[in-house]
């Protein structure tokens, strides 16, 4: 990791600790989801507590509740929520979302960066291999506990390799889990998409709203479309 912490615009996130620090994907996932009007949000597998800290900053009125199963990664988004001026309205804890539970109810908005190394080369840190490692938290696992913890009008959005969508699509109907929006994304323009964001609700849409994002210019600048998604965030 080439530094200990990542300065955004309204909050900084130390991540040296943490077995999920910041990344393109959670960026991506934390500017992309519709949830400017949610009011009660769940981030499963907060890492270093990027996503529920973006959260808190695009959903004013929400109470936003991160969780992870790593200790460490637990304690230092809590110390990255307490040093920021977000933590009135964002509770970090450690848990697993297959057996959790809110004091405060069902949740409007669940976001997630999730285990997705399936049949991939795994990342060799034990820690780092249980949050990327598909086999920690198999999707029909993480779609069960969203179905259960989800609002009935509520929305759930994740960012997953491109090769996995059309397994995790029909793997989310089963659970009745409507694909609502999906943008791929290409990190240029000559390689095919490497990454997609998803977005489900319980009622099925009368249209899929499909696009596609490049990340960056020939230059290997930031394409537009990338720069101002995130503009409210990078410095």
């Amino acid at each position: 990791m080439s530094q200990p912490c990542f300065h955004f615009r309204q909050f900084t996130v130390w991540h040296h600790r943490s077995s999920m620090p910041v990344g393109t994907d959670g960026v991506l996932l934390g500017a992309w989801a519709r949830i400017e009007e949610s009011e009660h949000i769940l981030d499963v597998g907060t890492g270093c507590g990027l996503i529920a800290l973006m959260a808190a900053q695009r959903a004013p009125f929400a109470l936003v509740e991160g969780i992870d199963v790593d200790a460490p990664s637990v304690e230092q988004a809590r110390y990255n929520v307490e040093h920021s001026t977000f933590v009135s309205r964002i509770k970090i804890e450690q848990g697993d979302v297959r057996t959790y539970t809110s004091n405060d109810g069902l949740f409007d908005h669940i976001l997630s960066n999730p285990p997705f190394f399936c049949n991939d080369v795994l990342p060799p840190d034990a820690r780092r291999c249980t949050a990327r490692n598909a086999s920690a938290l198999p999707a029909p696992q993480l779609l069960q506990a969203v179905e259960r913890l989800l609002a009935p009008e509520g929305q759930f959005s994740v960012v997953l390799p491109a090769s996995s969508l059309p397994a995790f699509v029909g793997e989310a109907l089963g659970y009745g889990l409507h694909l609502t929006r999906q943008l791929m994304v290409r990190t240029v323009a000559r390689k095919q998409p490497k990454r997609v964001l998803l977005e489900f609700a319980r009622t099925a849409p009368a249209e899929v709203l499909c696009k596609e994002m490049l990340l960056q210019k020939s230059d290997g600048s930031r394409s537009h479309q990338y720069a101002s998604m995130t503009k409210n965030f990078y410095i």
